[in-house]
């Protein structure tokens, strides 16, 4: 090939690749400064039941606050509280609160400052005997169904040890008074980001400073059947001015989750307006082992969202939301179709989301796929031209030499 095809074809991959990039924009670049403590405010003689912690994890903005609260006393629950100040605090009545008498015992000041609170809370956990291995609890019997796991009554392990502040990372690790969680556990990690990232292990979802991680994971625990399978139930608990709906989003790069082309957004909007306020985010997977390969990756599904009369047994929603919020809630079940792998072959399954304030962070197309696509597109523009520059020049050659010269 000649240099002149070479630097046209550079050219046109240089061009292409640029404007891919230009695109698709920087990132985000925005950053909060985090800090996390545990138990605001306490001091004796209020005291948290064993194992029961209140942890405060606040993300400061230029001109706003995020308040994350993950709390264990009742069902564990996250959550999420923005204010348009820098001066915002959580402030907690912990003997009202310890005792669940009454709502309005955890705000946060000034309440004026507050625009938008939403909870996330894990419910319960049921395990079904998939017999005839659809993975699909709709297609279960009832019959099949063992009694859940209420999350309301975990027995949970001091949380101290657990709080990372250089990383942001707090763990809480709990176990049901069953005996098939003798030897089992279900544990929540929580993730809170100062900027935009994503973590080396898969899912590998994409954040940003507005949001933080739940990854859950159940651990050890005895089936009750010989082809158990499990589900999680959580639900979202909101001001009444919002609703919510799950979107679906494709992708044609799997990169970061190989093998999921798909998110899942359940988005919160305010009442007669398009414009997302909060969301939680997941991809259809769930893994088999603490530090997965491929082969340990397993596709999940969610159930429809449905309208729940009643909020949840959390002290930590009971004692902020004051008014008669929404809730809504919705099962993730783990397993496919004719999937010969079920929990009791390696007695692990974890599932990761995503929870924050705003748009819910979107993907941007990898660089080998920005790659793959100028090299598609541009080495058909490459021929193209040289074709026409190769036409044009031999044309200009033809025509020169149909007259002979006169002597």
């Amino acid at each position: 090939m000649s240099m002149f095809k070479v630097n046209v074809i550079c050219s046109v991959l240089f061009v292409v690749f640029g404007a891919a990039r230009a695109f698709l924009g920087n990132g985000d670049k925005f950053r909060r400064k985090v800090s996390v403590e545990l138990n605001p405010g306490l001091s004796p003689p209020s005291s948290l039941p064993p194992g029961v912690a209140l942890v405060h994890a606040r993300g400061l903005g230029p001109n706003d606050t995020l308040h994350f609260m993950l709390c264990n006393l009742g069902a564990p629950a996250l959550l999420l509280v923005h204010t348009n100040s820098t001066e915002s605090a959580v402030q907690v009545n912990w003997p009202v609160f310890i005792n669940g008498s009454s709502s309005g015992s955890l705000k946060v000041a000034p309440e004026s400052s507050v625009t938008y609170s939403s909870a996330l809370v894990f419910t319960r956990i049921w395990e079904y005997d998939d017999v005839n291995n659809t993975a699909d609890p709709q297609k279960t019997a009832e019959s099949s169904f063992y009694s859940p796991y209420e999350l309301q009554n975990f027995i949970w392990a001091e949380l101290n040890a657990t709080v990372n502040q250089s990383d942001h990372m707090i763990t809480l690790c709990g176990r049901e008074k069953a005996e098939s969680f003798v030897n089992g556990s279900l544990c929540l990690r929580l993730s809170v980001f100062e900027s935009a990232g994503r973590d080396r292990a898969w899912p590998s979802l994409l954040h940003n400073s507005n949001s933080s991680q739940l990854h859950v994971w159940l651990d050890g625990v005895t089936p009750r059947g010989n082809h158990s399978r499990f589900l999680l139930e959580f639900q979202s608990v909101g001001d009444s001015g919002f609703q919510g709906r799950v979107d679906v989003r494709s992708s044609i790069d799997d990169e970061y989750t190989p093998s999921i082309f798909k998110v899942f957004d359940w988005v919160s909007l305010p009442l007669n307006s398009s414009s997302v306020w909060g969301f939680s985010q997941w991809k259809p997977v769930a893994y088999r082992k603490p530090e997965p390969v491929f082969e340990d990756a397993t596709p999940c599904r969610s159930s429809p969202l449905v309208s729940v009369s009643h909020i949840p047994q959390s002290a930590l929603v009971q004692a902020f939301f004051t008014l008669q919020p929404q809730t809504h809630g919705l099962n993730i079940s783990f397993g496919v179709d004719k999937d010969p792998v079920f929990y009791s072959d390696t007695k692990y399954i974890s599932w990761t989301v995503l929870m924050g304030m705003g748009e819910p962070p979107a993907d941007s197309f990898s660089t080998l796929i920005i790659i793959i696509i100028a090299v598609g597109l541009g080495t058909p523009l490459a021929i193209i031209i040289i074709g026409g520059v190769f036409v044009c020049v031999r044309k200009r050659m033809t025509r020169s030499s149909i007259y002979e010269p006169i002597n």
